[in-house]
């Protein structure tokens, strides 16, 4: 999966030139944490809802509400951006994109394609995408097992529960519980026998620990 499968492609921005009252302004009405700042149709920054929290308190408190309204309005959002953005592309693997705002300690990335912005990811699309790849909003038993790190151990796991007329909904490994051991992650798809399923998986797999999620 990518970062264009899961991108928001409707990217509300400002101005370079705009005052910071038009961001406050435009984040209040589309109920958003980051609007990109635009200087002739390139990205230039980015202004998140921490940037203006951490700015206004600084000002606030020796300003009425009319001198308050007026820097707001006065101010450019360039005052905001701190240095270049961090932009990523519509082709960048999810994970790639989950690590690079991990990382860098930011909420979203714009996606840019040719200089073009067109699109923007933030951590709630990651999270999206993380439910729907390891199917965590599905009915299902999910199994946790401790296999022997070599070819063929998760296949054998993963076919004790199809031999129960389940499906596999998705698999997740990477985690290493011990040295020569993984962690594996398995969770079912499909209607099957889950009360026989369950005692296999035990007599197999002593460790296992199984969840169910209806």
């Amino acid at each position: 999966m990518y970062v264009k499968d899961w991108m928001t492609h409707t990217v509300h921005t400002v101005d370079i030139k705009d005052g910071i009252s038009t961001a406050v302004k435009l984040m209040h009405a589309m109920n958003i944490k980051h609007v990109p700042v635009m200087d002739h149709g390139k990205v230039v920054g980015l202004i998140s809802d921490r940037a203006l929290k951490e700015y206004l308190p600084s000002k606030s408190t020796t300003l009425d509400v009319f001198e308050l309204n007026y820097l707001l309005d006065s101010t450019n959002v360039k005052e905001l951006i701190k240095h270049a953005p961090i932009v990523c592309e519509p082709s960048l693997p999810i994970e790639e994109a989950a690590n690079l705002m991990l990382v860098e300690g930011i909420g979203c990335l714009p996606v840019v394609e040719d200089g073009r912005l067109v699109g923007i990811i933030s951590d709630k699309d990651i999270f999206k995408a993380l439910v729907d790849i390891t199917g965590g909003n599905k009915k299902g038993y999910r199994i946790t097992f401790v296999l022997v790190d070599r070819s063929g151990s998760i296949k054998e796991a993963a076919n004790v529960i199809r031999d129960h007329k389940f499906g596999i909904e998705s698999i997740l490994s990477g985690h290493v519980a011990s040295e020569g051991m993984r962690k594996v992650v398995i969770r079912s798809r499909g209607e099957g026998d889950g009360e026989a399923m369950c005692k296999a998986v035990l007599e197999k797999y002593p460790d296992a620990e199984i969840q169910f999620r209806g």
